[in-house]
């Protein structure tokens, strides 16, 4: 009994199989029908009986490298290989066969192959591109396929259109390649010479010119060492001699064509005339100062006849000497004759080189192999230094103007240090000013309450002092101490020295600063002076995450109570705890090791996001504001256009258009902050209702209150302020992998609840 056609109940072997089509192997020729194709597949695409694949490009190994196709994979990497083809010379009696050296370039990208034959000089035959680039076919009987990566190694032979090339090398990142793709390399191998261009060079060789050429071509000397120049720090010691002395010299070598210039290094007062060379740039001769000569006598070549011919076509010419009789040679310094501690002749001077520059290090070390530079003391012992002693201050005018006075006769003003003051001014958004919320450390009670805001600037190390004005307080507030700078406290007042001021390492939260005999605790800093102390955490060490760190590590005691207290502490399991919580137990642990700068630097480290979206009562108030500033009253034209484009009355439409319409209808607001009120008032399809988002912009009818600023004159010890949710994440073992070297203000959350200590390594 047949088993029904059901799912399960067949041997079919098509089960999960998606691809039935046909290949059309029959078609139609001259109106007769014939099998026009047998290399297409069967029904799916499997192949016949019989039947091969034929690849198409080569088959890399996958898993190596990324899933681009070839062309994009590899792009501009050609595998190169040496090869050469013994060429046969018929009916020549001075060779038999030639051989040929070739190029050969794989390009991987469409397994394309070009091969080029380097250029000979006067080798008489066309060379140049020999196989222009395309895929090659093998030979038969495969003529039907092309070449791959994989028929390619060393010392094999391959043919190409019936030559046969004999590879016998290959380049680095060729064999690298091959060694990636599996293939076994052959060893290398060498290219035999060519024998008639041995016997044609062995013939050249042998040969005596009648007229022999002398080459004194220096182009490529001067392309090659041009601006190039070593320089030797010299010694002439001429003190033997009537009224001689010691004299420093500075010599330099043009490696550009190996002339020396000579300059003196004439010192302050030294009663001589400065000169500009004490040696004009030239060939120095190492026996001088030689004889005198008579003209022509010291030339480059020698010259026994010149002709020339007869006619129109004048063939002009010279005869040169080539046993070169009579000529003197002359020897001149090199480049090897100049090393440190040698004497070398200056025309009669005996001149000693002491010391080089860095560049002349690098040339002889690279050139030559010399690595020991010990310099030689050339420089005369400095005479005893005489201590100046000044005055002490007098008390009128600043101290740096009363020094002065005591340097010249012409006294001339203080000058301040302007490229600090450049790079350190104000400009932009960058203020360069540390702001401190401060109190006066006093017993009074009338000044217990008094806040005051402490501004550092940078530029110029001055320091100013704000109280702010509060209403009904009974003090007046304003400007409490003028822009200057502050001196530290217990420097004696009538004194040579310069007094030392307050420096900014020096400012922190809960340091105590004495400005002119009043003490002022620094309480809190703005948040452009936390960025800025822990961006420069080098100069300010108690904004350095790293240090505090180093110092929690000590307490690896305190681990076990510490876990109990922060799990105590994190009730609801949320991995976060409050800031007060987390200050208490720190400052617990550590007892006094960490200040409250070091904690709410650790804190912002590991500070919980806050939600930077603005509200949407502070942009309606701010949009009402530009809108009553500029008098826009006409929403009710606004709604009316709106109510004339929804062709289907449902009160909404797209938010392209109503931007367009603002813009189009000069809506007195920025572009950011129309952005902001349109995206809130977007649904999910970007579709805004109109009627609602014109009936909040009107001021007139829908009025909203006035935007008022942050008041920052509360005092908060527990610098709630500067961690607005007031909750930090508890870190994990994840977070210490990745280091302190977070630059921003939160720490991502966590999936286990670990301890604070996982951040410092405490098990």
């Amino acid at each position: 009994m047949a088993l029904p056609l059901l799912p399960g109940n067949n041997f079919s072997r098509n089960v999960g199989k998606e691809k039935f089509h046909k290949s059309q192997h029959w078609g139609f020729c001259n109106n007769v029908s014939m099998l026009v194709s047998e290399d297409k597949p069967g029904i799916g695409g499997e192949l016949l009986f019989g039947q091969k694949m034929k690849p198409k490009y080569s088959a890399f190994p996958k898993g190596i490298g990324s899933d681009a196709p070839s062309w994009v994979a590899f792009d501009k990497q050609v595998l190169s290989f040496d090869a050469y083809l013994e060429d046969e010379v018929p009916d020549k009696s001075q060779e038999n066969y030639r051989i040929r050296r070739y190029k050969i370039y794989f390009y991987l990208e469409d397994d394309t192959i070009q091969v080029n034959e380097p250029e000979l000089k006067n080798s008489g035959m066309p060379q140049g591109t020999f196989i222009r680039r395309h895929r090659i076919s093998l030979p038969p009987p495969d003529e039907d396929q092309f070449y791959t990566v994989h028929h390619f190694n060393i010392n094999i032979d391959i043919i190409f259109y019936g030559r046969t090339f004999k590879i016998y090398d290959c380049d680095t990142f060729t064999k690298n390649f091959l060694r990636k793709m599996g293939v076994k390399l052959n060893p290398p191998g060498q290219c035999p010479e060519d024998p008639y261009m041995k016997l044609r060079r062995e013939t050249l060789d042998c040969m005596d010119p009648l007229r022999p050429y002398e080459s004194f071509d220096t182009l490529k000397q001067f392309l090659e060492y041009d601006r190039k120049v070593l320089r030797f720090f010299c010694l002439w010691d001429d003190s033997a001699s009537l009224f001689g002395d010691r004299r420093e010299l500075i010599l330099h070598y043009f490696l550009s064509d190996d002339t020396i210039e000579v300059k003196e290094v004439i010192p302050h007062n030294s009663g001589r005339d400065a000169m500009s060379l004490f040696l004009q740039r030239r060939k120095l001769p190492k026996y001088g100062p030689p004889g005198v000569y008579q003209p022509g006598q010291i030339t480059d070549r020698t010259v026994l006849n010149v002709y020339s011919g007869l006619g129109e076509n004048r063939v002009k010419g010279y005869l040169l000497d080539k046993y070169k009789l009579g000529k003197v040679d002359q020897e001149f310094y090199k480049d090897d004759d100049l090393f440190i501690g040698a004497t070398i002749n200056v025309w009669g001077r005996k001149v000693l080189l002491c010391d080089c520059d860095e560049f002349t290090k690098t040339y002889y070390k690279t050139k030559y192999g010399i690595e020991n530079f010990t310099s030689i003391l050339c420089k005369a012992p400095p005479p005893p230094k005489i201590e100046r002693k000044f005055p002490p201050y007098t008390g009128f005018g600043s101290e740096e103007d009363s020094l002065r006075s005591c340097i010249g006769l012409r006294p001339t003003p203080h000058q301040k240090n302007f490229r600090k003051f450049v790079e350190k001014d104000s400009y932009g958004n960058i203020s360069n000013i540390l702001r401190f919320f401060a109190k006066l450390f006093t017993h009074k009670c009338a000044d217990v309450d008094r806040l005051f805001v402490i501004s550092y600037f940078l530029s110029d190390d001055t320091i100013s002092i704000f109280e702010p004005i509060e209403s009904n307080s009974g003090i007046t507030g304003g400007k409490f101490l003028k822009r200057t700078r502050v001196k530290k406290p217990g420097q004696e007042v009538f004194k040579s020295e310069l007094s030392e001021y307050i420096k900014a390492e020096e400012l922190y939260i809960g340091a105590k600063v004495n400005v002119n005999g009043y003490l002022f605790l620094l309480l809190n800093a703005d948040k452009y002076t936390l960025n800025f102390m822990e961006a420069h955490s080098d100069k300010f060490p108690m904004s350095s995450i790293e240090l505090i760190l180093q110092k929690l590590k000590e307490e690896e005691s305190k681990s076990r109570e510490l876990k109990q207290v922060l799990r105590a502490a994190d009730s609801r399991l949320t991995k976060m705890v409050d800031y007060n919580t987390f200050r208490d137990i720190i400052m617990s642990l550590t007892v006094g090791k960490l200040t409250d700068h070091e904690v709410i630097t650790l804190a912002r480290h590991y500070q919980v996001p806050e939600d930077t979206k603005p509200d949407v009562n502070v942009l309606i108030a701010q949009a009402h504001e530009q809108l009553k500033k500029n008098a826009f009253e006409n929403f009710e034209r606004l709604n009316a256009i709106c109510v004339y484009q929804d062709r289907e009355k449902k009160t909404v439409l797209p938010s392209k258009y109503i931007r367009r319409l603002c813009k189009s209808s000069r809506l007195p607001l920025t572009d950011d902050l129309l952005a902001s009120i349109l995206s809130r008032f977007e649904d999910s399809k970007e579709q805004i209702d109109y009627e609602s988002l014109f009936c909040t912009l009107n001021w007139r009818m829908n009025p909203v209150p006035e935007l008022e600023a942050p008041s920052y004159l509360k005092e908060t010890s527990n610098h709630d302020f500067l961690l607005k949710n007031k909750t930090l994440l508890l870190p994990n073992e994840e977070a210490l992998r990745e280091g302190p070297s977070r630059t921003g203000l939160f720490h991502k959350r966590i999936h286990s609840p670990n301890n604070f200590f996982a951040l410092i390594g405490v098990v």
